[in-house]
């Protein structure tokens, strides 16, 4: 399948609509971020005073970006056209020395649907 082809990520366990022609089976991507030390720091101070951590939001948003492209990329090299019951799992790895590593795993079922 070319680099460019759109593979839809569906959450749900179906695409109404259409129907799976072949299960290729389980895909994932992942992506494991951490923010500089002058980062963690003020994000550290930040939270003494509460409120909304906008580097942290940024550092998530990114790492979930990052593994829904490599899950798509997944999908695409094994055929498939979609990804069924895509789910996020996350954890913080490290945090040694106040350094975090934030993981996001992205996974699903490729499928070919028919008539996508």
């Amino acid at each position: 399948m070319a680099s460019n082809t759109p593979v839809l990520i569906l959450t749900t366990n179906d695409c109404p609509g259409y129907t799976v022609q072949e299960i290729i089976g389980p895909v994932f991507g992942i992506s494991v971020r951490s923010r500089n030390a002058v980062g963690n720091m003020l994000g550290n101070l930040s939270q003494s005073f509460g409120g909304e951590q906008k580097g942290y939001i940024k550092l998530a948003s990114d790492a979930r970006d990052s593994a829904i492209e490599q899950l798509t990329q997944a999908a695409r090299t094994l055929g498939a056209n979609a990804v069924l019951a895509m789910r996020f799992d996350s954890d913080q790895l490290g945090n040694e020395k106040g350094t975090a590593l934030n993981e996001v795993v992205a996974y699903g079922t490729a499928v070919v649907l028919a008539g996508l």
